[in-house]
């Protein structure tokens, strides 16, 4: 038989310890579900940056390649400097870690169909410092269409790679069959009229997470080694 007292103590519901238990252990199992989902939700963002960061590598690398690869220069231009509107040429520069090269390639893409635009482009990769965060500097792209007198300026530029801790970019010549660090198309004192054999490429990626590859290189032949002289005698 239930007493009197008992009976009095299951009528008047639960006690204030009892609640306050009750609060603890829901507000316990409350932190163990956030902190599960919050662990999941950290890894999640960890592996989208090391894809990202990995994606971003990857491109820059078979875009350079790509492009690269359709270098060319071109012996047609008029007899009188003055009626000069264009100049193909390959400039490539080092400064410490950081290397530039701009060249004139058939690398420009139409993004409407039947537009009267020509594939030729300048084309510029180099490294800039980031306007909006110290001490970052990114790989950009330039290009310029149609083509001018000064390939090394002008056009649009993008963000290739951003957070670059060096790019570094290295010619073989084929006369000498030795890699130089600069290349110059315009100039009697530098590699006049004639194209790198091949091209070397390496970009290093700054604070990457673990796991990520940091360097990412390449070698590029460019093919069209000689100027393009259609009709012109040789």
């Amino acid at each position: 038989m239930i007493t009197r007292a008992r009976a009095r103590r299951a009528a008047a519901g639960m006690t204030l310890l009892e609640i306050i238990v009750s609060m603890a252990i829901l507000a316990m199992i409350s932190i163990l579900i956030y902190g599960a989902f919050d662990a999941l939700n950290r890894g999640k963002k960890g592996e989208a940056l090391k894809a990202e960061r990995s994606r971003e590598g990857r491109g820059a690398i078979l875009r350079i390649s790509r492009e690269l690869s359709s270098a060319y220069l071109s012996m047609h231009t008029p007899t009188l400097p003055a009626l000069q509107t264009r100049l193909t040429a390959f400039v490539g520069q080092t400064s410490g870690s950081y290397a530039r090269v701009d060249f004139t390639a058939f690398a420009h893409r139409r993004t409407e169909s039947d537009s009267r635009q020509s594939d030729q482009a300048e084309v510029g990769y180099f490294v800039v410092k980031d306007p909006d965060v110290d001490d970052k500097w990114d790989l950009v792209r330039r290009e310029q269409t149609p083509i001018d007198m000064e390939p090394w300026r002008g056009g649009v530029v993008n963000v290739l790679a951003e957070d670059v801790e060096s790019f570094e970019i290295r010619y073989l010549d084929p006369l000498s069959g030795q890699w130089v660090e600069q290349w110059d198309t315009r100039q009697a004192t530098g590699q006049i009229n004639r194209l790198p054999l091949e091209v070397r490429v390496t970009l290093t990626l700054a604070h990457v997470p673990p796991g990520v590859q940091k360097v990412y290189t390449t070698k590029v032949m460019l093919p069209m080694q000689k100027p393009l002289a259609f009709g012109i005698p040789q």
